[in-house]
């Protein structure tokens, strides 16, 4: 067995900050759906509060929805996000597969007419992309498993010149199912989240108990998400650490 591991990176908030990108979408998407919808420009403030919450794509398009309502609640949100999710799903005509297939649509309309443009409305988060560069050089394989569309995640990696060994997206199934897969024995299997609750729910996951699981600490955290966390089971992982070696992550 190869001592070093094979690093999975999620994408939205562990490698890329898109969130201009998120609100874009999200609002065109949700215009798409019900052009009667006003929603600002610019993403609102809950919008950015909510983000740590949202789990896959066709939430955003639903918390925009919820965000146009003159009762919107962020309290109520934030202190039961997916019963607001069910709730605010229950005023909708569209399923959560027409909510998905609205921000790809606007996605795609988006890389065909203006892919610049669209783009530009993301970045890594500091240090990055030099430390992506930096595992290839040394020999490192790493992987992006995101619930984000795959070719989404594929296009702004090519367009930095950066090289996974693959990208999984939504389609390919659940973040446990895929880290699953990979489990052949013959590298140690390290994933990187910003999502405490995904890191718990690979945790429980039969035969992902040896995976390493790390928290990213500059992703899109919860309030208490970096709280607590056993030894062993979900490590923090901070920008400083994840610049230096390998053997410093543990």
């Amino acid at each position: 067995m190869s001592s070093a591991p094979l690093l999975v990176f999620d994408f939205d908030g562990v490698l890329m900050d898109g969130m201009p990108e998120y609100w874009w979408s999200a609002r065109r998407a949700a215009q798409r759906l019900d052009p009667a919808l006003v929603l600002p420009e610019q993403a609102p403030a809950a919008f950015a509060v909510l983000r740590p919450q949202i789990h896959k794509g066709w939430e955003m398009v639903l918390v925009a929805t919820a965000l146009a309502r003159p009762d919107f609640s962020l309290e109520a949100w934030l202190r039961n996000y997916d019963q607001s999710l069910a709730l605010e799903m229950t005023q909708l005509t569209a399923s959560e597969e027409a909510l998905q297939a609205a921000l790809e649509s606007v996605r795609n309309t988006a890389l065909r007419e203006d892919p610049a443009a669209w783009l530009a409305r993301h970045r890594f988060f500091p240090g990055v992309e030099r430390r992506l560069r930096q595992l290839g050089e040394e020999g490192v394989p790493w992987l992006v498993l995101t619930t984000k569309g795959g070719a989404y995640a594929m296009r702004l990696l090519e367009a930095a010149g950066l090289e996974p060994e693959v990208v999984y997206g939504h389609e390919r199934g659940s973040k446990p199912e895929v880290l699953l897969s990979l489990r052949n024995g013959e590298r140690p299997l390290w994933f990187v989240e910003d999502r405490r609750p995904t890191l718990e729910r690979v945790r429980a996951t039969p035969g992902l108990e040896p995976v390493r699981c790390f928290l990213a600490l500059w992703g899109y955290l919860a309030p208490g998400d970096s709280d607590g966390l056993q030894s062993r089971a979900i490590l923090p992982l901070d920008a400083a650490r994840f610049a230096g070696p390998l053997a410093g992550w543990l």
